[in-house]
């Protein structure tokens, strides 16, 4: 194990501050260390892992298509692009779709499609196009992305910055109606906050934005990357409110945890503003990503993954509530995606997980103060039983 950590620290760039534990093996919501000890991943890589590790439907889909066809760029049309997009925007409901391969250049797609639709539909003059972002966002790690983050940490030194960007806080319909202007061409927002710590915002904002958003002629563009598929107890985030964006944005579990795989999703009339040689990916929309990508729909469906999600979700949060810990301020969550906020005065997010790991349980701070839990969906009631007992105990154990 040392000499796995070792080598990733002398050659790899310290952009990342791993737990100190060497995974070699996964299987459904389990994982195990090159020593052979077992954790239950509550972590699901960011939400990529909603099917689990190794789910015997994608390593097939992964395996039958790896023989037939892989990659041949978007030169030439495949048979398996046109079936997943089409899913994906029955699904939706949205009309078309422009597969790329990371959150982050999905979320670029959004903003390059934003600002043509602004230039082209709304009239905006050239080079005054504005899009509304919310604080404590994250929208991946891209130059420009990060030109818009709250996070000072993401910024350091990576300046001149992107223009065209304006923040305002999260979960306020008022500040978006107020910051709105004849340049605006769209709010880029996430329906419910990942990386800022599961934050979800109050009941009503999503549908009085995309009523604000409507009346003024700006498009409302939602990044699921994180929230979509499942994760939140519904297909989207956004079918809470039961509203429908302009634009969406998904990614991570589209890949089933096998392949990078992400698409942007909007209105016929936005993405036929695309044209040949505007916009492009060597590996976006390849068949293999395409064919994975089709059966990870495929399972969510047919699985009932989200309907797990919603249940087991809502059963984990009840369970939580029950240790009644000081050291947890507040309880944050949607579906199986929960935000437990402790206290700092009494100990960092940090110093628990590490904790939980020891008792083989693997989840990640956000933000020093907050613990994410977000286990794949196929987890059972006893998996949460057991999770949650593990997380009490290490309470138990940091109070005295």
């Amino acid at each position: 194990m040392v000499d796995a950590i070792e080598l990733e620290e002398r050659y790899g760039a310290h952009n990342y501050h791993p737990l100190p534990v060497v995974l070699t093996r996964g299987k459904g919501v389990w994982v195990w260390d090159v020593q052979g000890k077992k954790y239950l991943d509550m972590l699901s890589a960011y939400s990529a892992l909603s099917h689990g590790h190794g789910h015997p439907r994608l390593l097939k889909a992964l395996h039958d298509q790896a023989e037939k066809l892989a990659l041949t760029s978007r030169a030439f049309y495949t048979d398996r692009l046109g079936v997943m997009l089409k899913m994906l925007c029955d699904l939706s409901g949205l009309d078309m779709a422009l597969p790329m391969n990371s959150g982050a250049e999905a979320v670029e797609t959004a903003v390059k499609a934003a600002r043509r639709w602004g230039y082209k539909a709304k009239g905006i003059p050239k080079h005054q196009a504005e899009i509304i972002v919310a604080e404590g966002n994250f929208h991946g790690r891209t130059t420009t992305i990060v030109s818009f983050s709250s996070e000072e940490a993401y910024k350091e030194d990576f300046d001149p910055f992107t223009p065209g960007f304006k923040m305002i806080p999260y979960g306020s319909a008022s500040a978006l109606e107020k910051a709105i202007t004849p340049n605006t061409c769209a709010f880029l927002v996430e329906p419910m906050q990942g990386e800022a710590g599961i934050v979800i915002p109050p009941q009503g904002w999503l549908t009085q934005v995309a009523k604000i958003c409507q009346k003024h002629g700006v498009l409302l563009i939602l990044d699921e990357v994180q929230t979509g598929l499942g994760r939140t107890g519904k297909l989207f985030a956004y079918q809470h409110e039961k509203i429908l964006p302009d634009g969406l944005i998904l990614g991570k579990a589209l890949g089933g945890g096998l392949l990078p795989v992400s698409a942007f999703l909007a209105r016929r009339d936005i993405m036929e503003l695309f044209t040949p040689g505007s916009h492009g990916s060597t590996f976006g929309g390849n068949p293999l990503a395409a064919a994975v990508a089709l059966e990870s729909l495929c399972v969510i469906q047919e699985e009932k993954l989200t309907e797990r999600s919603a249940e087991l979700g809502q059963y984990l949060l009840e369970k939580l509530h029950q240790l009644n810990s000081p050291f947890v301020t507040e309880l944050r969550g949607s579906g199986l995606w929960v935000g437990m906020v402790i206290d700092p005065d009494k100990a960092t997010a940090r110093a628990i997980c590490e904790k939980l790991m020891e008792r083989g349980i693997l989840a990640k701070e956000t933000h020093q103060v907050v613990v994410r839990l977000a286990p794949p969906l196929v987890i059972t009631r006893e998996e949460i039983d057991w999770a949650v007992d593990q997380i009490a105990a290490v309470l138990q154990e940091l109070s005295t």
